[in-house]
């Protein structure tokens, strides 16, 4: 290797390095633990390969600070028939309803589909229909003022303005039915 090519390795090096630090600047990693969350209800949420898993009971893992301006993103892995999502602008974090609090929905087989998967329910149907049970999936969720969008598997489902809930609030992974699974939850103030 002559010494133009070695300067031009470590500069591609140095490059590919700062811009993966910028990527993960500002994430918390809200995965493998349960600090950071409280549990509300009785779903029975535990730890399995660094994973939250629940199959029984209802509730929500809540985390303990309130967020206005946010990405969240997470991946999750429900069976067929599965009912879960992803809360955000909690009002009351003792009682989380798809009224008192914005919902990126997981219910594939949902009996109204116009709020299925990909959704924010009561607010935006998804854009498109893509089916999730039975594999991971991702979720992108971006709330900044009255602005949010919801990208699910890299295809925006979700872009709209809506000012229903409060400015700030907690967040939750919920457990309804089935068995859902979340892991790689990361959350960044924007």
């Amino acid at each position: 290797m002559n010494k133009h090519s070695a300067i031009r390795s470590t500069v591609l090096v140095l490059l590919v390095a700062s811009l993966a630090a910028c990527a993960s600047a500002g994430w918390t990693n809200m995965s493998g633990s349960f600090a950071g969350w409280r549990q509300v209800g009785d779903a029975n949420w535990r730890i399995e390969n660094g994973e939250f898993v629940a199959d029984s009971g209802s509730g929500h893992l809540v985390t303990e600070e309130s967020y206005a301006d946010f990405s969240i993103s997470a991946e999750f892995w429900a069976n067929e028939g599965a009912n879960s999502g992803i809360f955000f602008r909690i009002r009351d974090p003792q009682a989380i309803t798809d009224t008192s609090a914005y919902e990126a929905n997981i219910f594939d087989t949902r009996p109204d589909q116009t709020y299925r998967t990909g959704s924010v329910v009561n607010h935006a149907p998804p854009s498109v229909v893509i089916n999730t049970p039975g594999r991971w999936n991702t979720y992108e969720i971006t709330m900044v003022g009255d602005h949010m969008t919801v990208v699910l598997n890299g295809v925006r489902t979700v872009d709209t303005r809506d000012s229903t809930h409060p400015a700030s609030g907690p967040i939750s992974l919920q457990y309804g039915a089935g068995t859902v699974k979340f892991r790689n939850v990361k959350i960044r103030r924007l």
